[in-house]
């Protein structure tokens, strides 16, 4: 027998609150093929760094630059890891997570079926973007993590030397690279905003990642033509390296609470036109 339907018109039973719990969604997401690599690759990468400098010629040694400073201490190997991860690999990584979210579904054509479970739009959207967030933070502190560990391990504990020759205490370095961390996390969520707004567009996961991380180039180039004045400072990227001012004793917060400010804007923007794009769309696959 059927159930007697509820005051909404819905089932006996059913509750949209219920549906695609985020435990699942999460469950589902780690194990791929493709979340489990790329969590692997972040925790790898510090190692292949060390090899490099380990085995590469030391005649860098006494620059000024983080490359040239990554082995003074286990704090400057995490900073450099962190540096030379920011302006791609990490885009790579959160537009990957977000753009594979919606777009993904429609490739296999299971996205019609979730729809139909029913699992109301704005509520898997939802549960997709959270999940996908909570992957592209854990991949963030997995590296960050995996290099300081690496580089305690390897070359001390010593002070955290930035490029002007400040040195910071261990204590204060870990707390300033912890701050640092939660910045890139922060910044990359307009490259999270718009690889969810494209993979709403699109059912190839990698139109939309490959979209997200060549918009994300384009902006980086861009940003490098100093005729462009104080309008580079509305460029997504513009403040992508804007926590190197924790790297000193006097720290200057204002290009950071800009770069912030910069990002959560862009991501709004992005993430309100992935909603107004998916309620809208004709679900076909």
């Amino acid at each position: 027998m059927l159930g007697v339907p509820q005051a909404d018109g819905a089932a006996e039973g059913y509750s949209a609150k219920r549906t695609l719990p985020l435990r699942v969604e999460l469950a589902r997401q780690l194990r791929r093929v493709r979340t489990r690599l790329t969590l692997a690759f972040l925790v790898l990468l510090p190692l292949l760094l060390l090899a490099a400098f380990e085995l590469g010629e030391d005649d860098s040694r006494g620059g000024r630059s983080f490359a040239d400073m990554a082995t003074a201490s286990g704090l400057n190997f995490a900073v450099f890891t962190l540096f030379a991860s920011t302006g791609f690999l990490l885009v790579v990584v959160v537009a990957l997570f977000f753009g594979d979210t919606v777009a993904s579904e429609a490739s296999w054509s299971s996205l019609k079926y979730l729809l139909a479970a029913p699992v109301p739009r704005m509520r898997l959207l939802r549960q997709k973007a959270k999940v996908a967030a909570l992957l592209s933070v854990l991949g963030v502190v997995l590296l960050v993590g995996m290099a300081l560990a690496v580089g305690v391990l390897w070359f001390g504990t010593g002070d955290l030397v930035s490029t002007t020759g400040e040195a910071l205490t261990f204590p204060r370095g870990v707390l300033s690279l912890a701050a640092a961390t939660l910045y890139v996390a922060v910044h990359l969520s307009w490259i999270a905003g718009l690889a969810l707004f494209l993979s709403v567009n699109t059912d190839a996961p990698l139109g939309a990642v490959g979209g997200a991380v060549l918009i994300s180039i384009l902006s980086e180039i861009i940003d490098q033509i100093s005729a462009l004045g104080d309008l580079r400072n509305y460029l997504p990227t513009h403040f992508s390296t804007a926590y190197s001012d924790l790297l000193s004793e006097d720290i200057d917060p204002s290009s950071m609470i800009t770069g912030c400010f910069s990002a959560l804007s862009y991501a709004a923007v992005f993430t309100t036109l992935a909603i107004w794009r998916f309620n809208r769309k004709d679900i076909t696959s």
